[in-house]
């Protein structure tokens, strides 16, 4: 059995902390608890002094503003739901600039919408912010911009926008604060034989249900959102700690290897940010559907796609977008970025790379898509 003190990533540089509506707002409450914020507070204040560095994803704000809103039930629709959080933002960022200013610290408030993400440059843009906030010993807390978003508000509960975080500045570890203890052998509303599992190597799809819903209204995610993220984290090589959030001082006792929770284990090794970003942040604009042979090739000897293991092309992408690859069944490999266009990839579907230029008129790359800008799925 490995001792939870010995994981490498506990002693990371860079920390990412999501912290859920249903830790700042328990379920018989309406707003924020500021005596949970003040002990989230004091412990991120700790953990800098102790050489970390610390980027928080927060939620909160719909709940904040329906307070102010005096709606006692959460709203069904997205424009109601817009409005308490552009009311309820500003209360937030508020409650935090409070119990961090007792404790000498500084904040920066980051909005973010997945289009931000989604362009290279903008993503980078968005990276390089938040590593000049780090260094100025400032501590960004970030949240999606729900008032300007155009979908629903799944990403708004934070727990994608917080794996999208942690690749972003590179962190080692992200820790999810939540109103559960951890994830279970089964659902402990049901069974009383259920157990909390310290420690998960293989995140399978059967664990998703079992710890069962928030008792919060105004958890918005639940646990199917939590698995997702830590899945995607999972891929890219990211530890994860799912964590009580209101256990006092829970986060310093994890950090510390104490067992407390529940830890994932990453299945690979750290990706590096490039990858990261094609397999898991940026949005395909289209699939590509490859042959047996071009499956082996690439996920089995790392070798780059070319034309002649292409089958079909379908949506609209152009050079350097990012798309799916697809079996011949049409299961996801992975994504990856491509060299051509997508009337282009069809005209030299299944053609050897020496007659590209003969179709074409030209030939600027070989492959369709490099061995360097693919991530695949296993």
């Amino acid at each position: 059995m490995i001792v939870r003190a010995k994981e490498a990533s506990l002693k990371s540089k860079r920390i990412v902390i999501k912290v859920g509506s249903s830790v700042l707002t328990a379920s018989d409450e309406v707003g924020l608890n500021l005596e949970v914020l003040s002990s989230i507070a004091t412990q991120i204040s700790l953990l800098l002094k102790m050489g970390h560095e610390i980027v928080l994803v927060s939620s909160g704000a719909i709940a904040a503003g329906l307070k102010l809103l005096n709606i006692k039930k959460y709203p069904k629709t997205m424009p109601e739901r817009q409005g308490a959080a552009a009311v309820g933002q500003p209360i937030l960022m508020d409650a935090y600039n409070k119990v961090f200013k007792k404790l000498g610290l500084n904040i920066a408030q980051i909005l973010l919408t997945h289009s931000d993400l989604d362009e290279r440059e903008r993503f980078l843009n968005a990276c390089n912010t938040i590593d000049n906030l780090l260094h100025k010993k400032i501590i960004p807390i970030v949240n999606e911009n729900d008032t300007v978003s155009t979908e629903e508000i799944k990403f708004g509960d934070n727990d994608s926008l917080a794996s999208q975080v942690a690749q972003m500045t590179r962190s080692g570890l992200v820790v999810i604060l939540s109103d559960v203890e951890g994830i279970y052998s089964a659902n402990p509303n049901i069974d009383k034989n259920a157990k909390l599992l310290s420690r998960v190597e293989n995140l399978s799809d059967e664990l998703i249900d079992v710890t069962g819903k928030s008792n919060n209204k105004f958890s918005h995610g639940g646990m199917v959102t939590k698995i997702s993220a830590i899945k995607v984290l999972s891929q890219i090589g990211i530890s994860t700690l799912m964590l009580k959030g209101r256990r006092p001082d829970v986060i310093l006792r994890a950090l510390k290897g104490e067992d407390v929770g529940s830890f994932f284990v990453p299945k690979k090794k750290r990706i590096n940010a490039r990858k990261s970003w094609i397999g898991t942040t940026a949005r395909s604009r289209g699939w590509l559907k490859i042959d047996n042979g071009a499956v082996e090739a690439l996920l089995d000897r790392g070798r780059s796609l070319l034309p002649s293991g292409v089958i079909d092309a379908g949506g609209d992408f152009s050079f350097g977008d990012v798309v799916e690859l697809q079996s011949v069944d049409g299961n996801p490999l992975g994504k990856g970025l491509v060299n051509y266009n997508c009337s282009e990839v069809k005209l030299i579907a299944g053609k050897h790379t020496r007659e590209i230029n003969r179709i074409l008129g030209s030939k600027d790359y070989d492959e369709i898509i490099h061995r360097n800008n693919f991530l695949g799925l296993n």
